[in-house]
Order: C-alpha cells, then structure tokens, then sequence
C-alpha cells in the first residue's frame, strides 16, 4: 500500500482540497487526513478570468501560478505522502476540438513538494480519443468496494453523483473484478450543476453560494426556462459525453428577468432534470444514488433531486465515505494507479476505444 495525497481544485473555484489514502490502486486500504485551503478574493477572481483561456493566453500564467503555490502551500502540511496527484485547475474543456487544459505545472510542484507529483491525467484520455472526463468512475468502483466490504452498502449496483461546478454519474458494478472490465462502470456528466448557481449568487448578492439553498428554497422555478433547457441536444447524446464548465450559458441568461430567488429556483430546477434526464442511460436503475460534492449541503437541492429521481437519494456520508474530499481522494488514487501502470479511464467512462493509463510523473529535481 502507498500513502498518497490527492489534491482537487474544482470548477466551483472555491479552493483546494487535499487527502491522504492509502491503497495499492486497486482496492482502499485506508483513508487519512484532509485539509482545504479556500482561495483569497484576488486568486479567485484570476482564476475566474482565465476560465475558457488555453495555454498562451492572457491570464493563463497567473491562474497556472496560483494553482501550482496554493496546493504547494496545502501539501506542505502532509509530511507523510510519499506522492502527489495533482489535477490541475481545469480552464477549458473541448475534447471534440481544441483538447483540454489544466493550468499548472507538476514539474514546478514536484521541485516545491521535494515529492513525486502525478498529474496531466487527462490529456492522453482525449489524444486516444476519449471525452477526458469524467475521471473519477474507476475510483468510485474502489469506493463500493471498500463500502461493501466494511458493511456500510448492499452489494448491488449503485450510483454516484458528484454535484460540484458540473454534474458527473457514475453507475457501478461492484461484483466487477476491476473497473476496466466490461459492465463495471458507465460515467457520464449530467449537465451544469453548482457552476449557474455560484455565478449567479456571486453576480447579484457578492455571495460564493446559496448557503443551504436557502435563497432557491424561497423561489419558485420557472418551468418554462427548465424545459426548454432540458431540449439542448446534448441530454440526447448517448453517454460517455463531458461538458466545458460555460457550456450552457444560455441557461443563466435565460433566468437574467427572473428575481434572484426565482432564478436560484430556476436552476434547481433545471439541475434536477438533467440528473432524471441522464438516469435513463444508467444499465439499470441503482438501488441508491450517493450524492457528493458541495451539491449535497443544498438542501434544496437534495430535496428537487429526491423528487425528480426513483432512487433513493443519500449524501455520500451515508456509506462512511467523506463527500467533500472524494474527488481528491480520487486524484490520490489515480496517481498510485498511474505509478503503477493501471488504467484510469476506459470506453465506458470517457469513451476512449480501450482502457488507457494516462498521466505524467514528475520527481523532484
């Protein structure tokens, strides 16, 4: 077993998330400590304008630069990981056209964490062909693995649903014997999830978030803006698929006349329905679908999706998991798997045509 720290900065831009786990790539030995280190007003609002921005492009030094001090700060306190997964902070996303990019350099961090440093982990996924994303299934395979086997979950196919800037769905099959084999795991992202939420908040009330969902819990959705919104093509679009962070920028002007508990409403509504619209791709329909991300502190959000949805809908608590730090979790993981030479993506994850190890390792110099 390695001990790895898994460090994620999500399209909600809010700040870094950092987490030891202990495995050997394949199954979870153990999980450890995590730490989350928010972005100042000024690093965010870089970030936030370097959004849609690739390599060379103005304001993409600056977001690199921020992205690679901040996890380099918040790994200082974790001594004991023996590696680094590093994802890198997502500016733009077009695997169908110019690629992906994640602004920041493992070779910098690597020389400033004085450890290993896997990173780039989606670059070679969409040279091959695949969407790039979402990159988390495989580890959610480990997850009910882990879950199953300290009793916490029912052996039976189940779901994740990760609500962070965008929305990702992995279904999975723990009797699979590895998450590369056929039938283990089907992954898609659902649509736009907190990303129209926080701008909007952030636009109209200075505000991060709708703390709690207090605000769209005060509303009332405008049932017209989510319908038309629920005919975009892409809900049509048989999975793998993956979405840009902005894909769906016609879904926030649309609500631009409604009054701010209304829009927040608004957009409740329309994450809820392409989270129902999706769960029609599933293999079969999941005996529990495990909410993680900052999605399932909404309270409001969690309600809509109970009632969109036939799963029963829990937070991802409810299976001993941490919701909050899956996705660096994941990112600690993959790195031990990328060490190790393992797939980390597969056809029906990312659509790539055969299960792929992508990654680059970087050594301190």
């Amino acid at each position: 077993m390695i001990r790895a720290l898994g460090m994620m900065s999500g399209t909600s831009l809010d700040g870094v998330d950092a987490a030891m786990i202990e495995t050997d790539g394949i199954r979870i030995g153990g999980f450890g400590r995590s730490a989350f280190r928010a972005y100042s007003d000024n690093e965010a609002a870089a970030l936030h304008a370097a959004l849609g921005r690739w390599p060379g492009e103005e304001g993409v030094a600056d977001a690199a630069e921020i992205s690679v001090a901040s996890h380099a700060a918040l790994a200082e306190g974790f001594p004991e990981a023996e590696l680094i997964g590093y994802h890198g902070q997502t500016l733009a996303h077009d695997p169908q056209g110019r690629g992906t990019h994640q602004a920041g350099d493992g070779a910098v961090l690597a020389r400033m964490s004085r450890r290993p440093v896997i990173w780039d982990f989606r670059s070679e996924d969409v040279r091959q062909g695949g969407e790039g994303a979402p990159l988390a299934p495989f580890f959610h395979w480990a997850c009910a693995e882990w879950a199953i086997r300290e009793g916490k979950l029912p052996s039976a196919p189940l779901a994740f649903l990760n609500l962070g800037g965008v929305g990702n769905i992995t279904w999975v099959d723990p009797a699979a014997p590895a998450p590369e084999s056929p039938g283990a795991c089907v992954a898609f992202d659902t649509g736009p999830a907190n990303a129209p939420i926080n701008d909007l908040m952030r636009k109209r009330r200075r505000q991060a978030r709708d703390e709690g969902g207090a605000l769209a819990g005060s509303g009332s959705a405008d049932q017209g803006i989510v319908a038309e919104f629920l005919r975009h093509p892409y809900f049509d679009r048989s999975p793998p698929k993956s979405l840009d962070r902005d894909q769906f920028t016609g879904l926030g002007e649309a609500v631009t006349p409604l009054s701010d508990a209304d829009a927040a409403a608004t957009l409740v509504a329309a994450l809820a329905g392409s989270v129902a619209a999706g769960m029609r791709w599933l293999p079969s329909m999941p005996a529990v679908l495990l909410v993680c991300g900052g999605g399932r502190h909404n309270g409001t959000i969690m309600q809509a999706l109970r009632e969109a949805v036939r799963a029963d809908v829990q937070p991802v608590e409810s299976a001993g998991l941490d919701g909050d730090m899956l996705e660096a979790q994941a990112f600690g993981w993959l790195a031990v798997r990328v060490r190790r030479g393992l797939p980390i993506s597969g056809p029906m994850t990312t659509g790539v045509p055969a299960p792929v190890c992508g990654g680059r390792i970087s050594h301190p110099r």
